[in-house]
């Protein structure tokens, strides 16, 4: 059974969303894309797209700052998802608002392939997310 501190804690961190830190238009817009483009887009390009999402939300958080002392906050997860390097660490501190998204959206951010393998939008775009300034040909 829980405590009240932990449901507060467990309701808290699941009612993170985007729309907080980028703004209701902007994420109507992400819910829209998500809606047209992943029912038949391909996982490795829409990893991409997701995480340039949470890149421009990383970068609006980081230029707003007003959540600064509230570590708990999305905007104080998303600064600090940029200073990580593991997809890992990416995901306990985005994945709730990502899990967000992808439900106000109401598309299945979870795949399995044609051999029966599951596989993840959301895992393979933590990995874009970190490697986003990435140039490996220099």
């Amino acid at each position: 059974m829980k405590t009240q501190k932990q449901k507060r804690a467990t309701t808290q961190k699941t009612s993170r969303s985007l729309d907080a830190v980028v703004g209701a238009d902007t994420y109507a817009m992400w819910v829209r894309m998500l809606q047209e483009l992943v029912p038949h887009g391909r996982t490795h390009r829409l990893s991409v797209v997701l995480a340039g999402m949470l890149q421009y939300a990383a970068s609006i958080a980081a230029a707003d700052r007003k959540d600064e002392g509230d570590a708990s906050s999305l905007a104080s997860s998303l600064i600090q998802a940029t200073e990580v390097g593991d997809p890992s660490e990416v995901e306990e501190l985005l994945h709730d608002a990502v899990v967000h998204l992808f439900k106000d959206a109401k598309v299945p951010f979870e795949r399995t392939s044609a051999r029966g393998t599951k596989y993840s939008i959301a895992d393979e775009a933590y990995g874009e997310f970190i490697h986003w300034y990435d140039m490996p040909w220099e």
